[in-house]
C-alpha cells in the first residue's frame, strides 16, 4: 500500500484535504497527485460536502511539481495527457466551491493549483511564483492563463517572465489570494468563509459558481447567456422556493439542496 500523502479531516460540511509530503514541501509526485484528485472525487460525490479547503504544511502549501515527474514528461506529445491534467481538471470542475488556504510556498504547480481554486486565503508567510522558466519550461497546469485572468496582464508577465517570487502582501493586493491573515488565522478564516457558504441553497452555490468560472472563457454575451441559464435553473428548484418563502415568513430558510 502506498504512503498516504494526502490527509482528510471533516469540519461540519467542509473537508480539508491537506498535502502531506513535508519532506519534500509537498511538491506534486505522481502519487501525490492521484491521491489528490482521488479524495476531490470523493469529496465530490459525498452530498454532505457542501465546500472543499486545500491546504498544507507550516512551511509549504505545495513547492510545484516534482522535478521527477516534469523529467518524465521530456518527449510527450502536445496531444498527451499530462500527469496533472486529470488533477487541475478536477480542481476547476469541482461541484463544490474550493478555498486554498496558503502559508509557505505555493511555488510552479502549487501556484497553479491556488489559482484553480475559486478563492484562496494567504498567511503572511506565503510566497507565489511561476518560475518555470528559470528551468527551461513554462507553467503546464493553467498557469499561463489563469494567473492573466486572475492578476491582469501586466502583472502576471511580471511573475511569469521573470520567474521572481512575490510576497503575501503583493499577492493580497494584485488579487491572487482573497485575505490575508497571520499564519495561525489561514486555516481558521478559510473554515470561516466555508462556514458562510454552507447555510446557503447548495445548487444555488454550485450554479452561481459555474457561471463564474465561464467568465474567463467567454466573451460578456455568452457569460451573460449562461448566467440567465443558471438563473433560471436556480428559480425552477424546491430551495429558491424555500428561500422566497423564508424571507416573506422572516424565518430562516431551511434548504434541501432540491
Amino acid at each position: 500500500m502506498s504512503e498516504a500523502l494526502v490527509t482528510v479531516e471533516r469540519h461540519g460540511a467542509a473537508a480539508v484535504l491537506t498535502l502531506d509530503r513535508p519532506a519534500a514541501l509537498n511538491a506534486l509526485s505522481r502519487d501525490l497527485v492521484t491521491q489528490l484528485a482521488d479524495r476531490l472525487e470523493e469529496a465530490a460525490a459525498d452530498a454532505s460536502v457542501r465546500v472543499v479547503v486545500l491546504t498544507g504544511s507550516a512551511k509549504a502549501f505545495c513547492a510545484g511539481a516534482d522535478i521527477a515527474e516534469i523529467e518524465r514528461m521530456v518527449g510527450a506529445s502536445p496531444l498527451d495527457r499530462m500527469p496533472f491534467d486529470r488533477l487541475f481538471d478536477t480542481v476547476a470542475t469541482l461541484p463544490v466551491p474550493t478555498i486554498a488556504a496558503v502559508r509557505g510556498l505555493a511555488f510552479g504547480g502549487g501556484c497553479e493549483l491556488v489559482l484553480a481554486c475559486d478563492t484562496a486565503v494567504a498567511g503572511r508567510s506565503a510566497r507565489f511564483a511561476v518560475p518555470e522558466v528559470k528551468l527551461g519550461v513554462i507553467p503546464g497546469a493553467g498557469g499561463t492563463q489563469r494567473l492573466v485572468h486572475a492578476i491582469g496582464k501586466a502583472k502576471a508577465m511580471r511573475m511569469l517572465l521573470t520567474g521572481a517570487p512575490v510576497d503575501a502582501q503583493w499577492a493580497y493586493e494584485a488579487g491572487l489570494v482573497a485575505d490575508l491573515v497571520d499564519d495561525d488565522a489561514v486555516l481558521p478564516r478559510a473554515l470561516e468563509i466555508a462556514a458562510q457558504i454552507t447555510p446557503n441553497a447548495p445548487r444555488a452555490v454550485a450554479y452561481a459558481a459555474d457561471a463564474a468560472r465561464h467568465a474567463p472563457e467567454t466573451t460578456l454575451a455568452q457569460g451573460l447567456a449562461h448566467e440567465r441559464r443558471n438563473f433560471l435553473l436556480a428559480l425552477a428548484t424546491d430551495d429558491a422556493r424555500e428561500g422566497v418563502a423564508a424571507f416573506t415568513d422572516r424565518r430562516e430558510p431551511t434548504f434541501t439542496g432540491r
